[in-house]
């Protein structure tokens, strides 16, 4: 791993070389049989892994998988007090945008543009990046932009090549589990972070101006193997709660040391596109009423204030879409 550093003016690059361990001294040293760890490889599940060839280099301070198969999904008990019909409205505006597909391929493409540089620059702009929604869209277009930091162009190119990516799964119709919830986070911190980039925290963290506090990082292991499990439960649920429950949920675990927010914000809309939903876009304004759902959420259980912040910008979207056509 190169790491740069200025002494004086002079960038000087540090090399920091990584130990590996082959697949049979995982055996020693984790007690799993080599035919096991090869499928956790194949699965994507032991952070770190690299394949050489037909070979597998594994980081020596990885942490032992833990085996799913003896972990059971909780029985998850949330509270959504919404009345019987509260979805009436999304699902009908829905099925009005359903039956006018196919969109015309130049209406699509102007506007997903426009959804993903409006994406972009308010899911940055929570997290504080400081590009003006003009300023975001330049910088997507290969112009940079005086007076901003390297870190704030990077966070704008790295959110649009998520998308770009949620949207190839979409394609591909592929499931949401831990090893795409890796990718999307090693999308945001790409070149910003790479030391961190899709892996979970090795250190405990807090949440700024929140009440609930993130377990143990030596927990998170076991924990995402349960959301994921969890996750494939809740399908007695309406898509967008499915959704949302799946961005607080992972928020609630916070496994990484930063860009927890943008990845739940991209994994939330990713499960919605999925269902046949539009993504939503929560808007840099709204960021306090937006975290107070969520530490209501994590803190009592209760998440009815932010199903029903994600249907109302369900419902913008698909208005939004209905103009256009």
């Amino acid at each position: 791993m190169l790491t740069n550093t200025t002494v004086f003016g002079i960038i000087v690059t540090e090399v920091k070389i990584m130990e590996f361990m082959t697949t049979k001294e995982a055996v020693e040293k984790w007690n799993i049989s080599e035919r096991r760890i090869r499928q956790l490889l194949q699965d994507g599940r032991i952070e770190g892994a690299v394949k050489v060839g037909n070979s597998w280099n594994i980081p020596v301070d990885a942490d032992k998988p833990v085996d799913k198969r003896i972990i059971k999904p909780d029985d998850n008990k949330f509270i959504i007090d919404l009345g019987d019909n509260y979805f009436d409205e999304v699902d009908s505006l829905k099925k009005e945008l359903d039956s006018k597909r196919p969109i015309p391929k130049e209406t699509l493409k102007s506007l997903k543009e426009s959804i993903n540089l409006e994406w972009t620059y308010n899911s940055n702009g929570i997290e504080g990046n400081t590009l003006t929604l003009r300023e975001t869209q330049v910088v997507l277009e290969g112009i940079t932009v005086g007076g901003k930091s390297i870190k704030e162009h990077l966070e704008a190119i790295n959110h649009e090549k998520a998308i770009l990516y949620l949207d190839d799964l979409v394609k591909d119709k592929n499931p949401i589990t831990e090893w795409n919830i890796k990718n999307i986070h090693q999308l945001i911190l790409k070149d910003i972070d790479n030391e961190n980039a899709g892996r979970y925290r090795k250190e405990n963290v807090t949440i700024k101006g929140a009440t609930h506090i993130p377990p143990d990082y030596l927990k998170l292991p076991e924990l995402m193997e349960k959301l994921i499990l969890n996750y494939n439960t809740w399908n007695e649920y309406h898509p967008i709660i499915k959704a949302a429950l799946l961005h607080g949920e992972l928020v609630k675990i916070h496994p990484f040391v930063d860009g927890n927010g943008r990845t739940s914000r991209l994994l939330m809309n990713l499960d919605l596109m999925n269902s046949g939903y539009n993504p939503v876009i929560i808007k840099k304004e709204s960021r306090l009423k937006y975290y107070e759902a969520l530490d209501k959420a994590h803190t009592t259980g209760n998440y009815t204030d932010f199903v029903k912040l994600v249907t109302k910008l369900e419902v913008e979207m698909l208005k939004k879409y209905l103009e256009l056509l």
